[in-house]
């Protein structure tokens, strides 16, 4: 017995966007996700429920572009933990989704003494 049905998945930019997000906030050094800015000097750091506002997210034939913005904890290493960042999200929406990605981008925002 054939079990496919025909069709498409279509997943919106704002489940990838949460999936992101939740990701990126289970990282060690994240204190949380910042409203991306354009180059004010300020940062806003969101509280925990709106996710995807602190992510962007750009997708084409050719796959899915994430932009993080993130607030990071003060005295971490900053490239560690942006390695860590993409290899999270890159595992998560390949795990769960299993949709192309082109490339994830971390953006620091600010750092937060806790």
């Amino acid at each position: 017995m054939n079990t496919e049905i025909p069709g498409d998945l279509i997943v919106s930019e704002d489940v990838l966007a949460d999936i992101a997000g939740h990701a990126a906030l289970q990282c060690y050094g994240v204190v949380g996700m910042a409203v991306p800015s354009a180059n004010t000097g300020l940062a806003k750091l969101l509280p925990r429920s709106p996710l995807r506002k602190g992510v962007v997210v750009s997708a084409d034939e050719d796959g899915v572009l994430i932009s993080l913005y993130v607030v990071l904890e003060h005295g971490v290493n900053i490239n560690a933990v942006s390695t860590n960042l993409v290899d999270q999200v890159t595992f998560a929406l390949e795990e769960f989704l299993q949709s192309p990605l082109k490339g994830i981008d971390v953006h620091v925002q600010g750092i937060k003494v806790r």
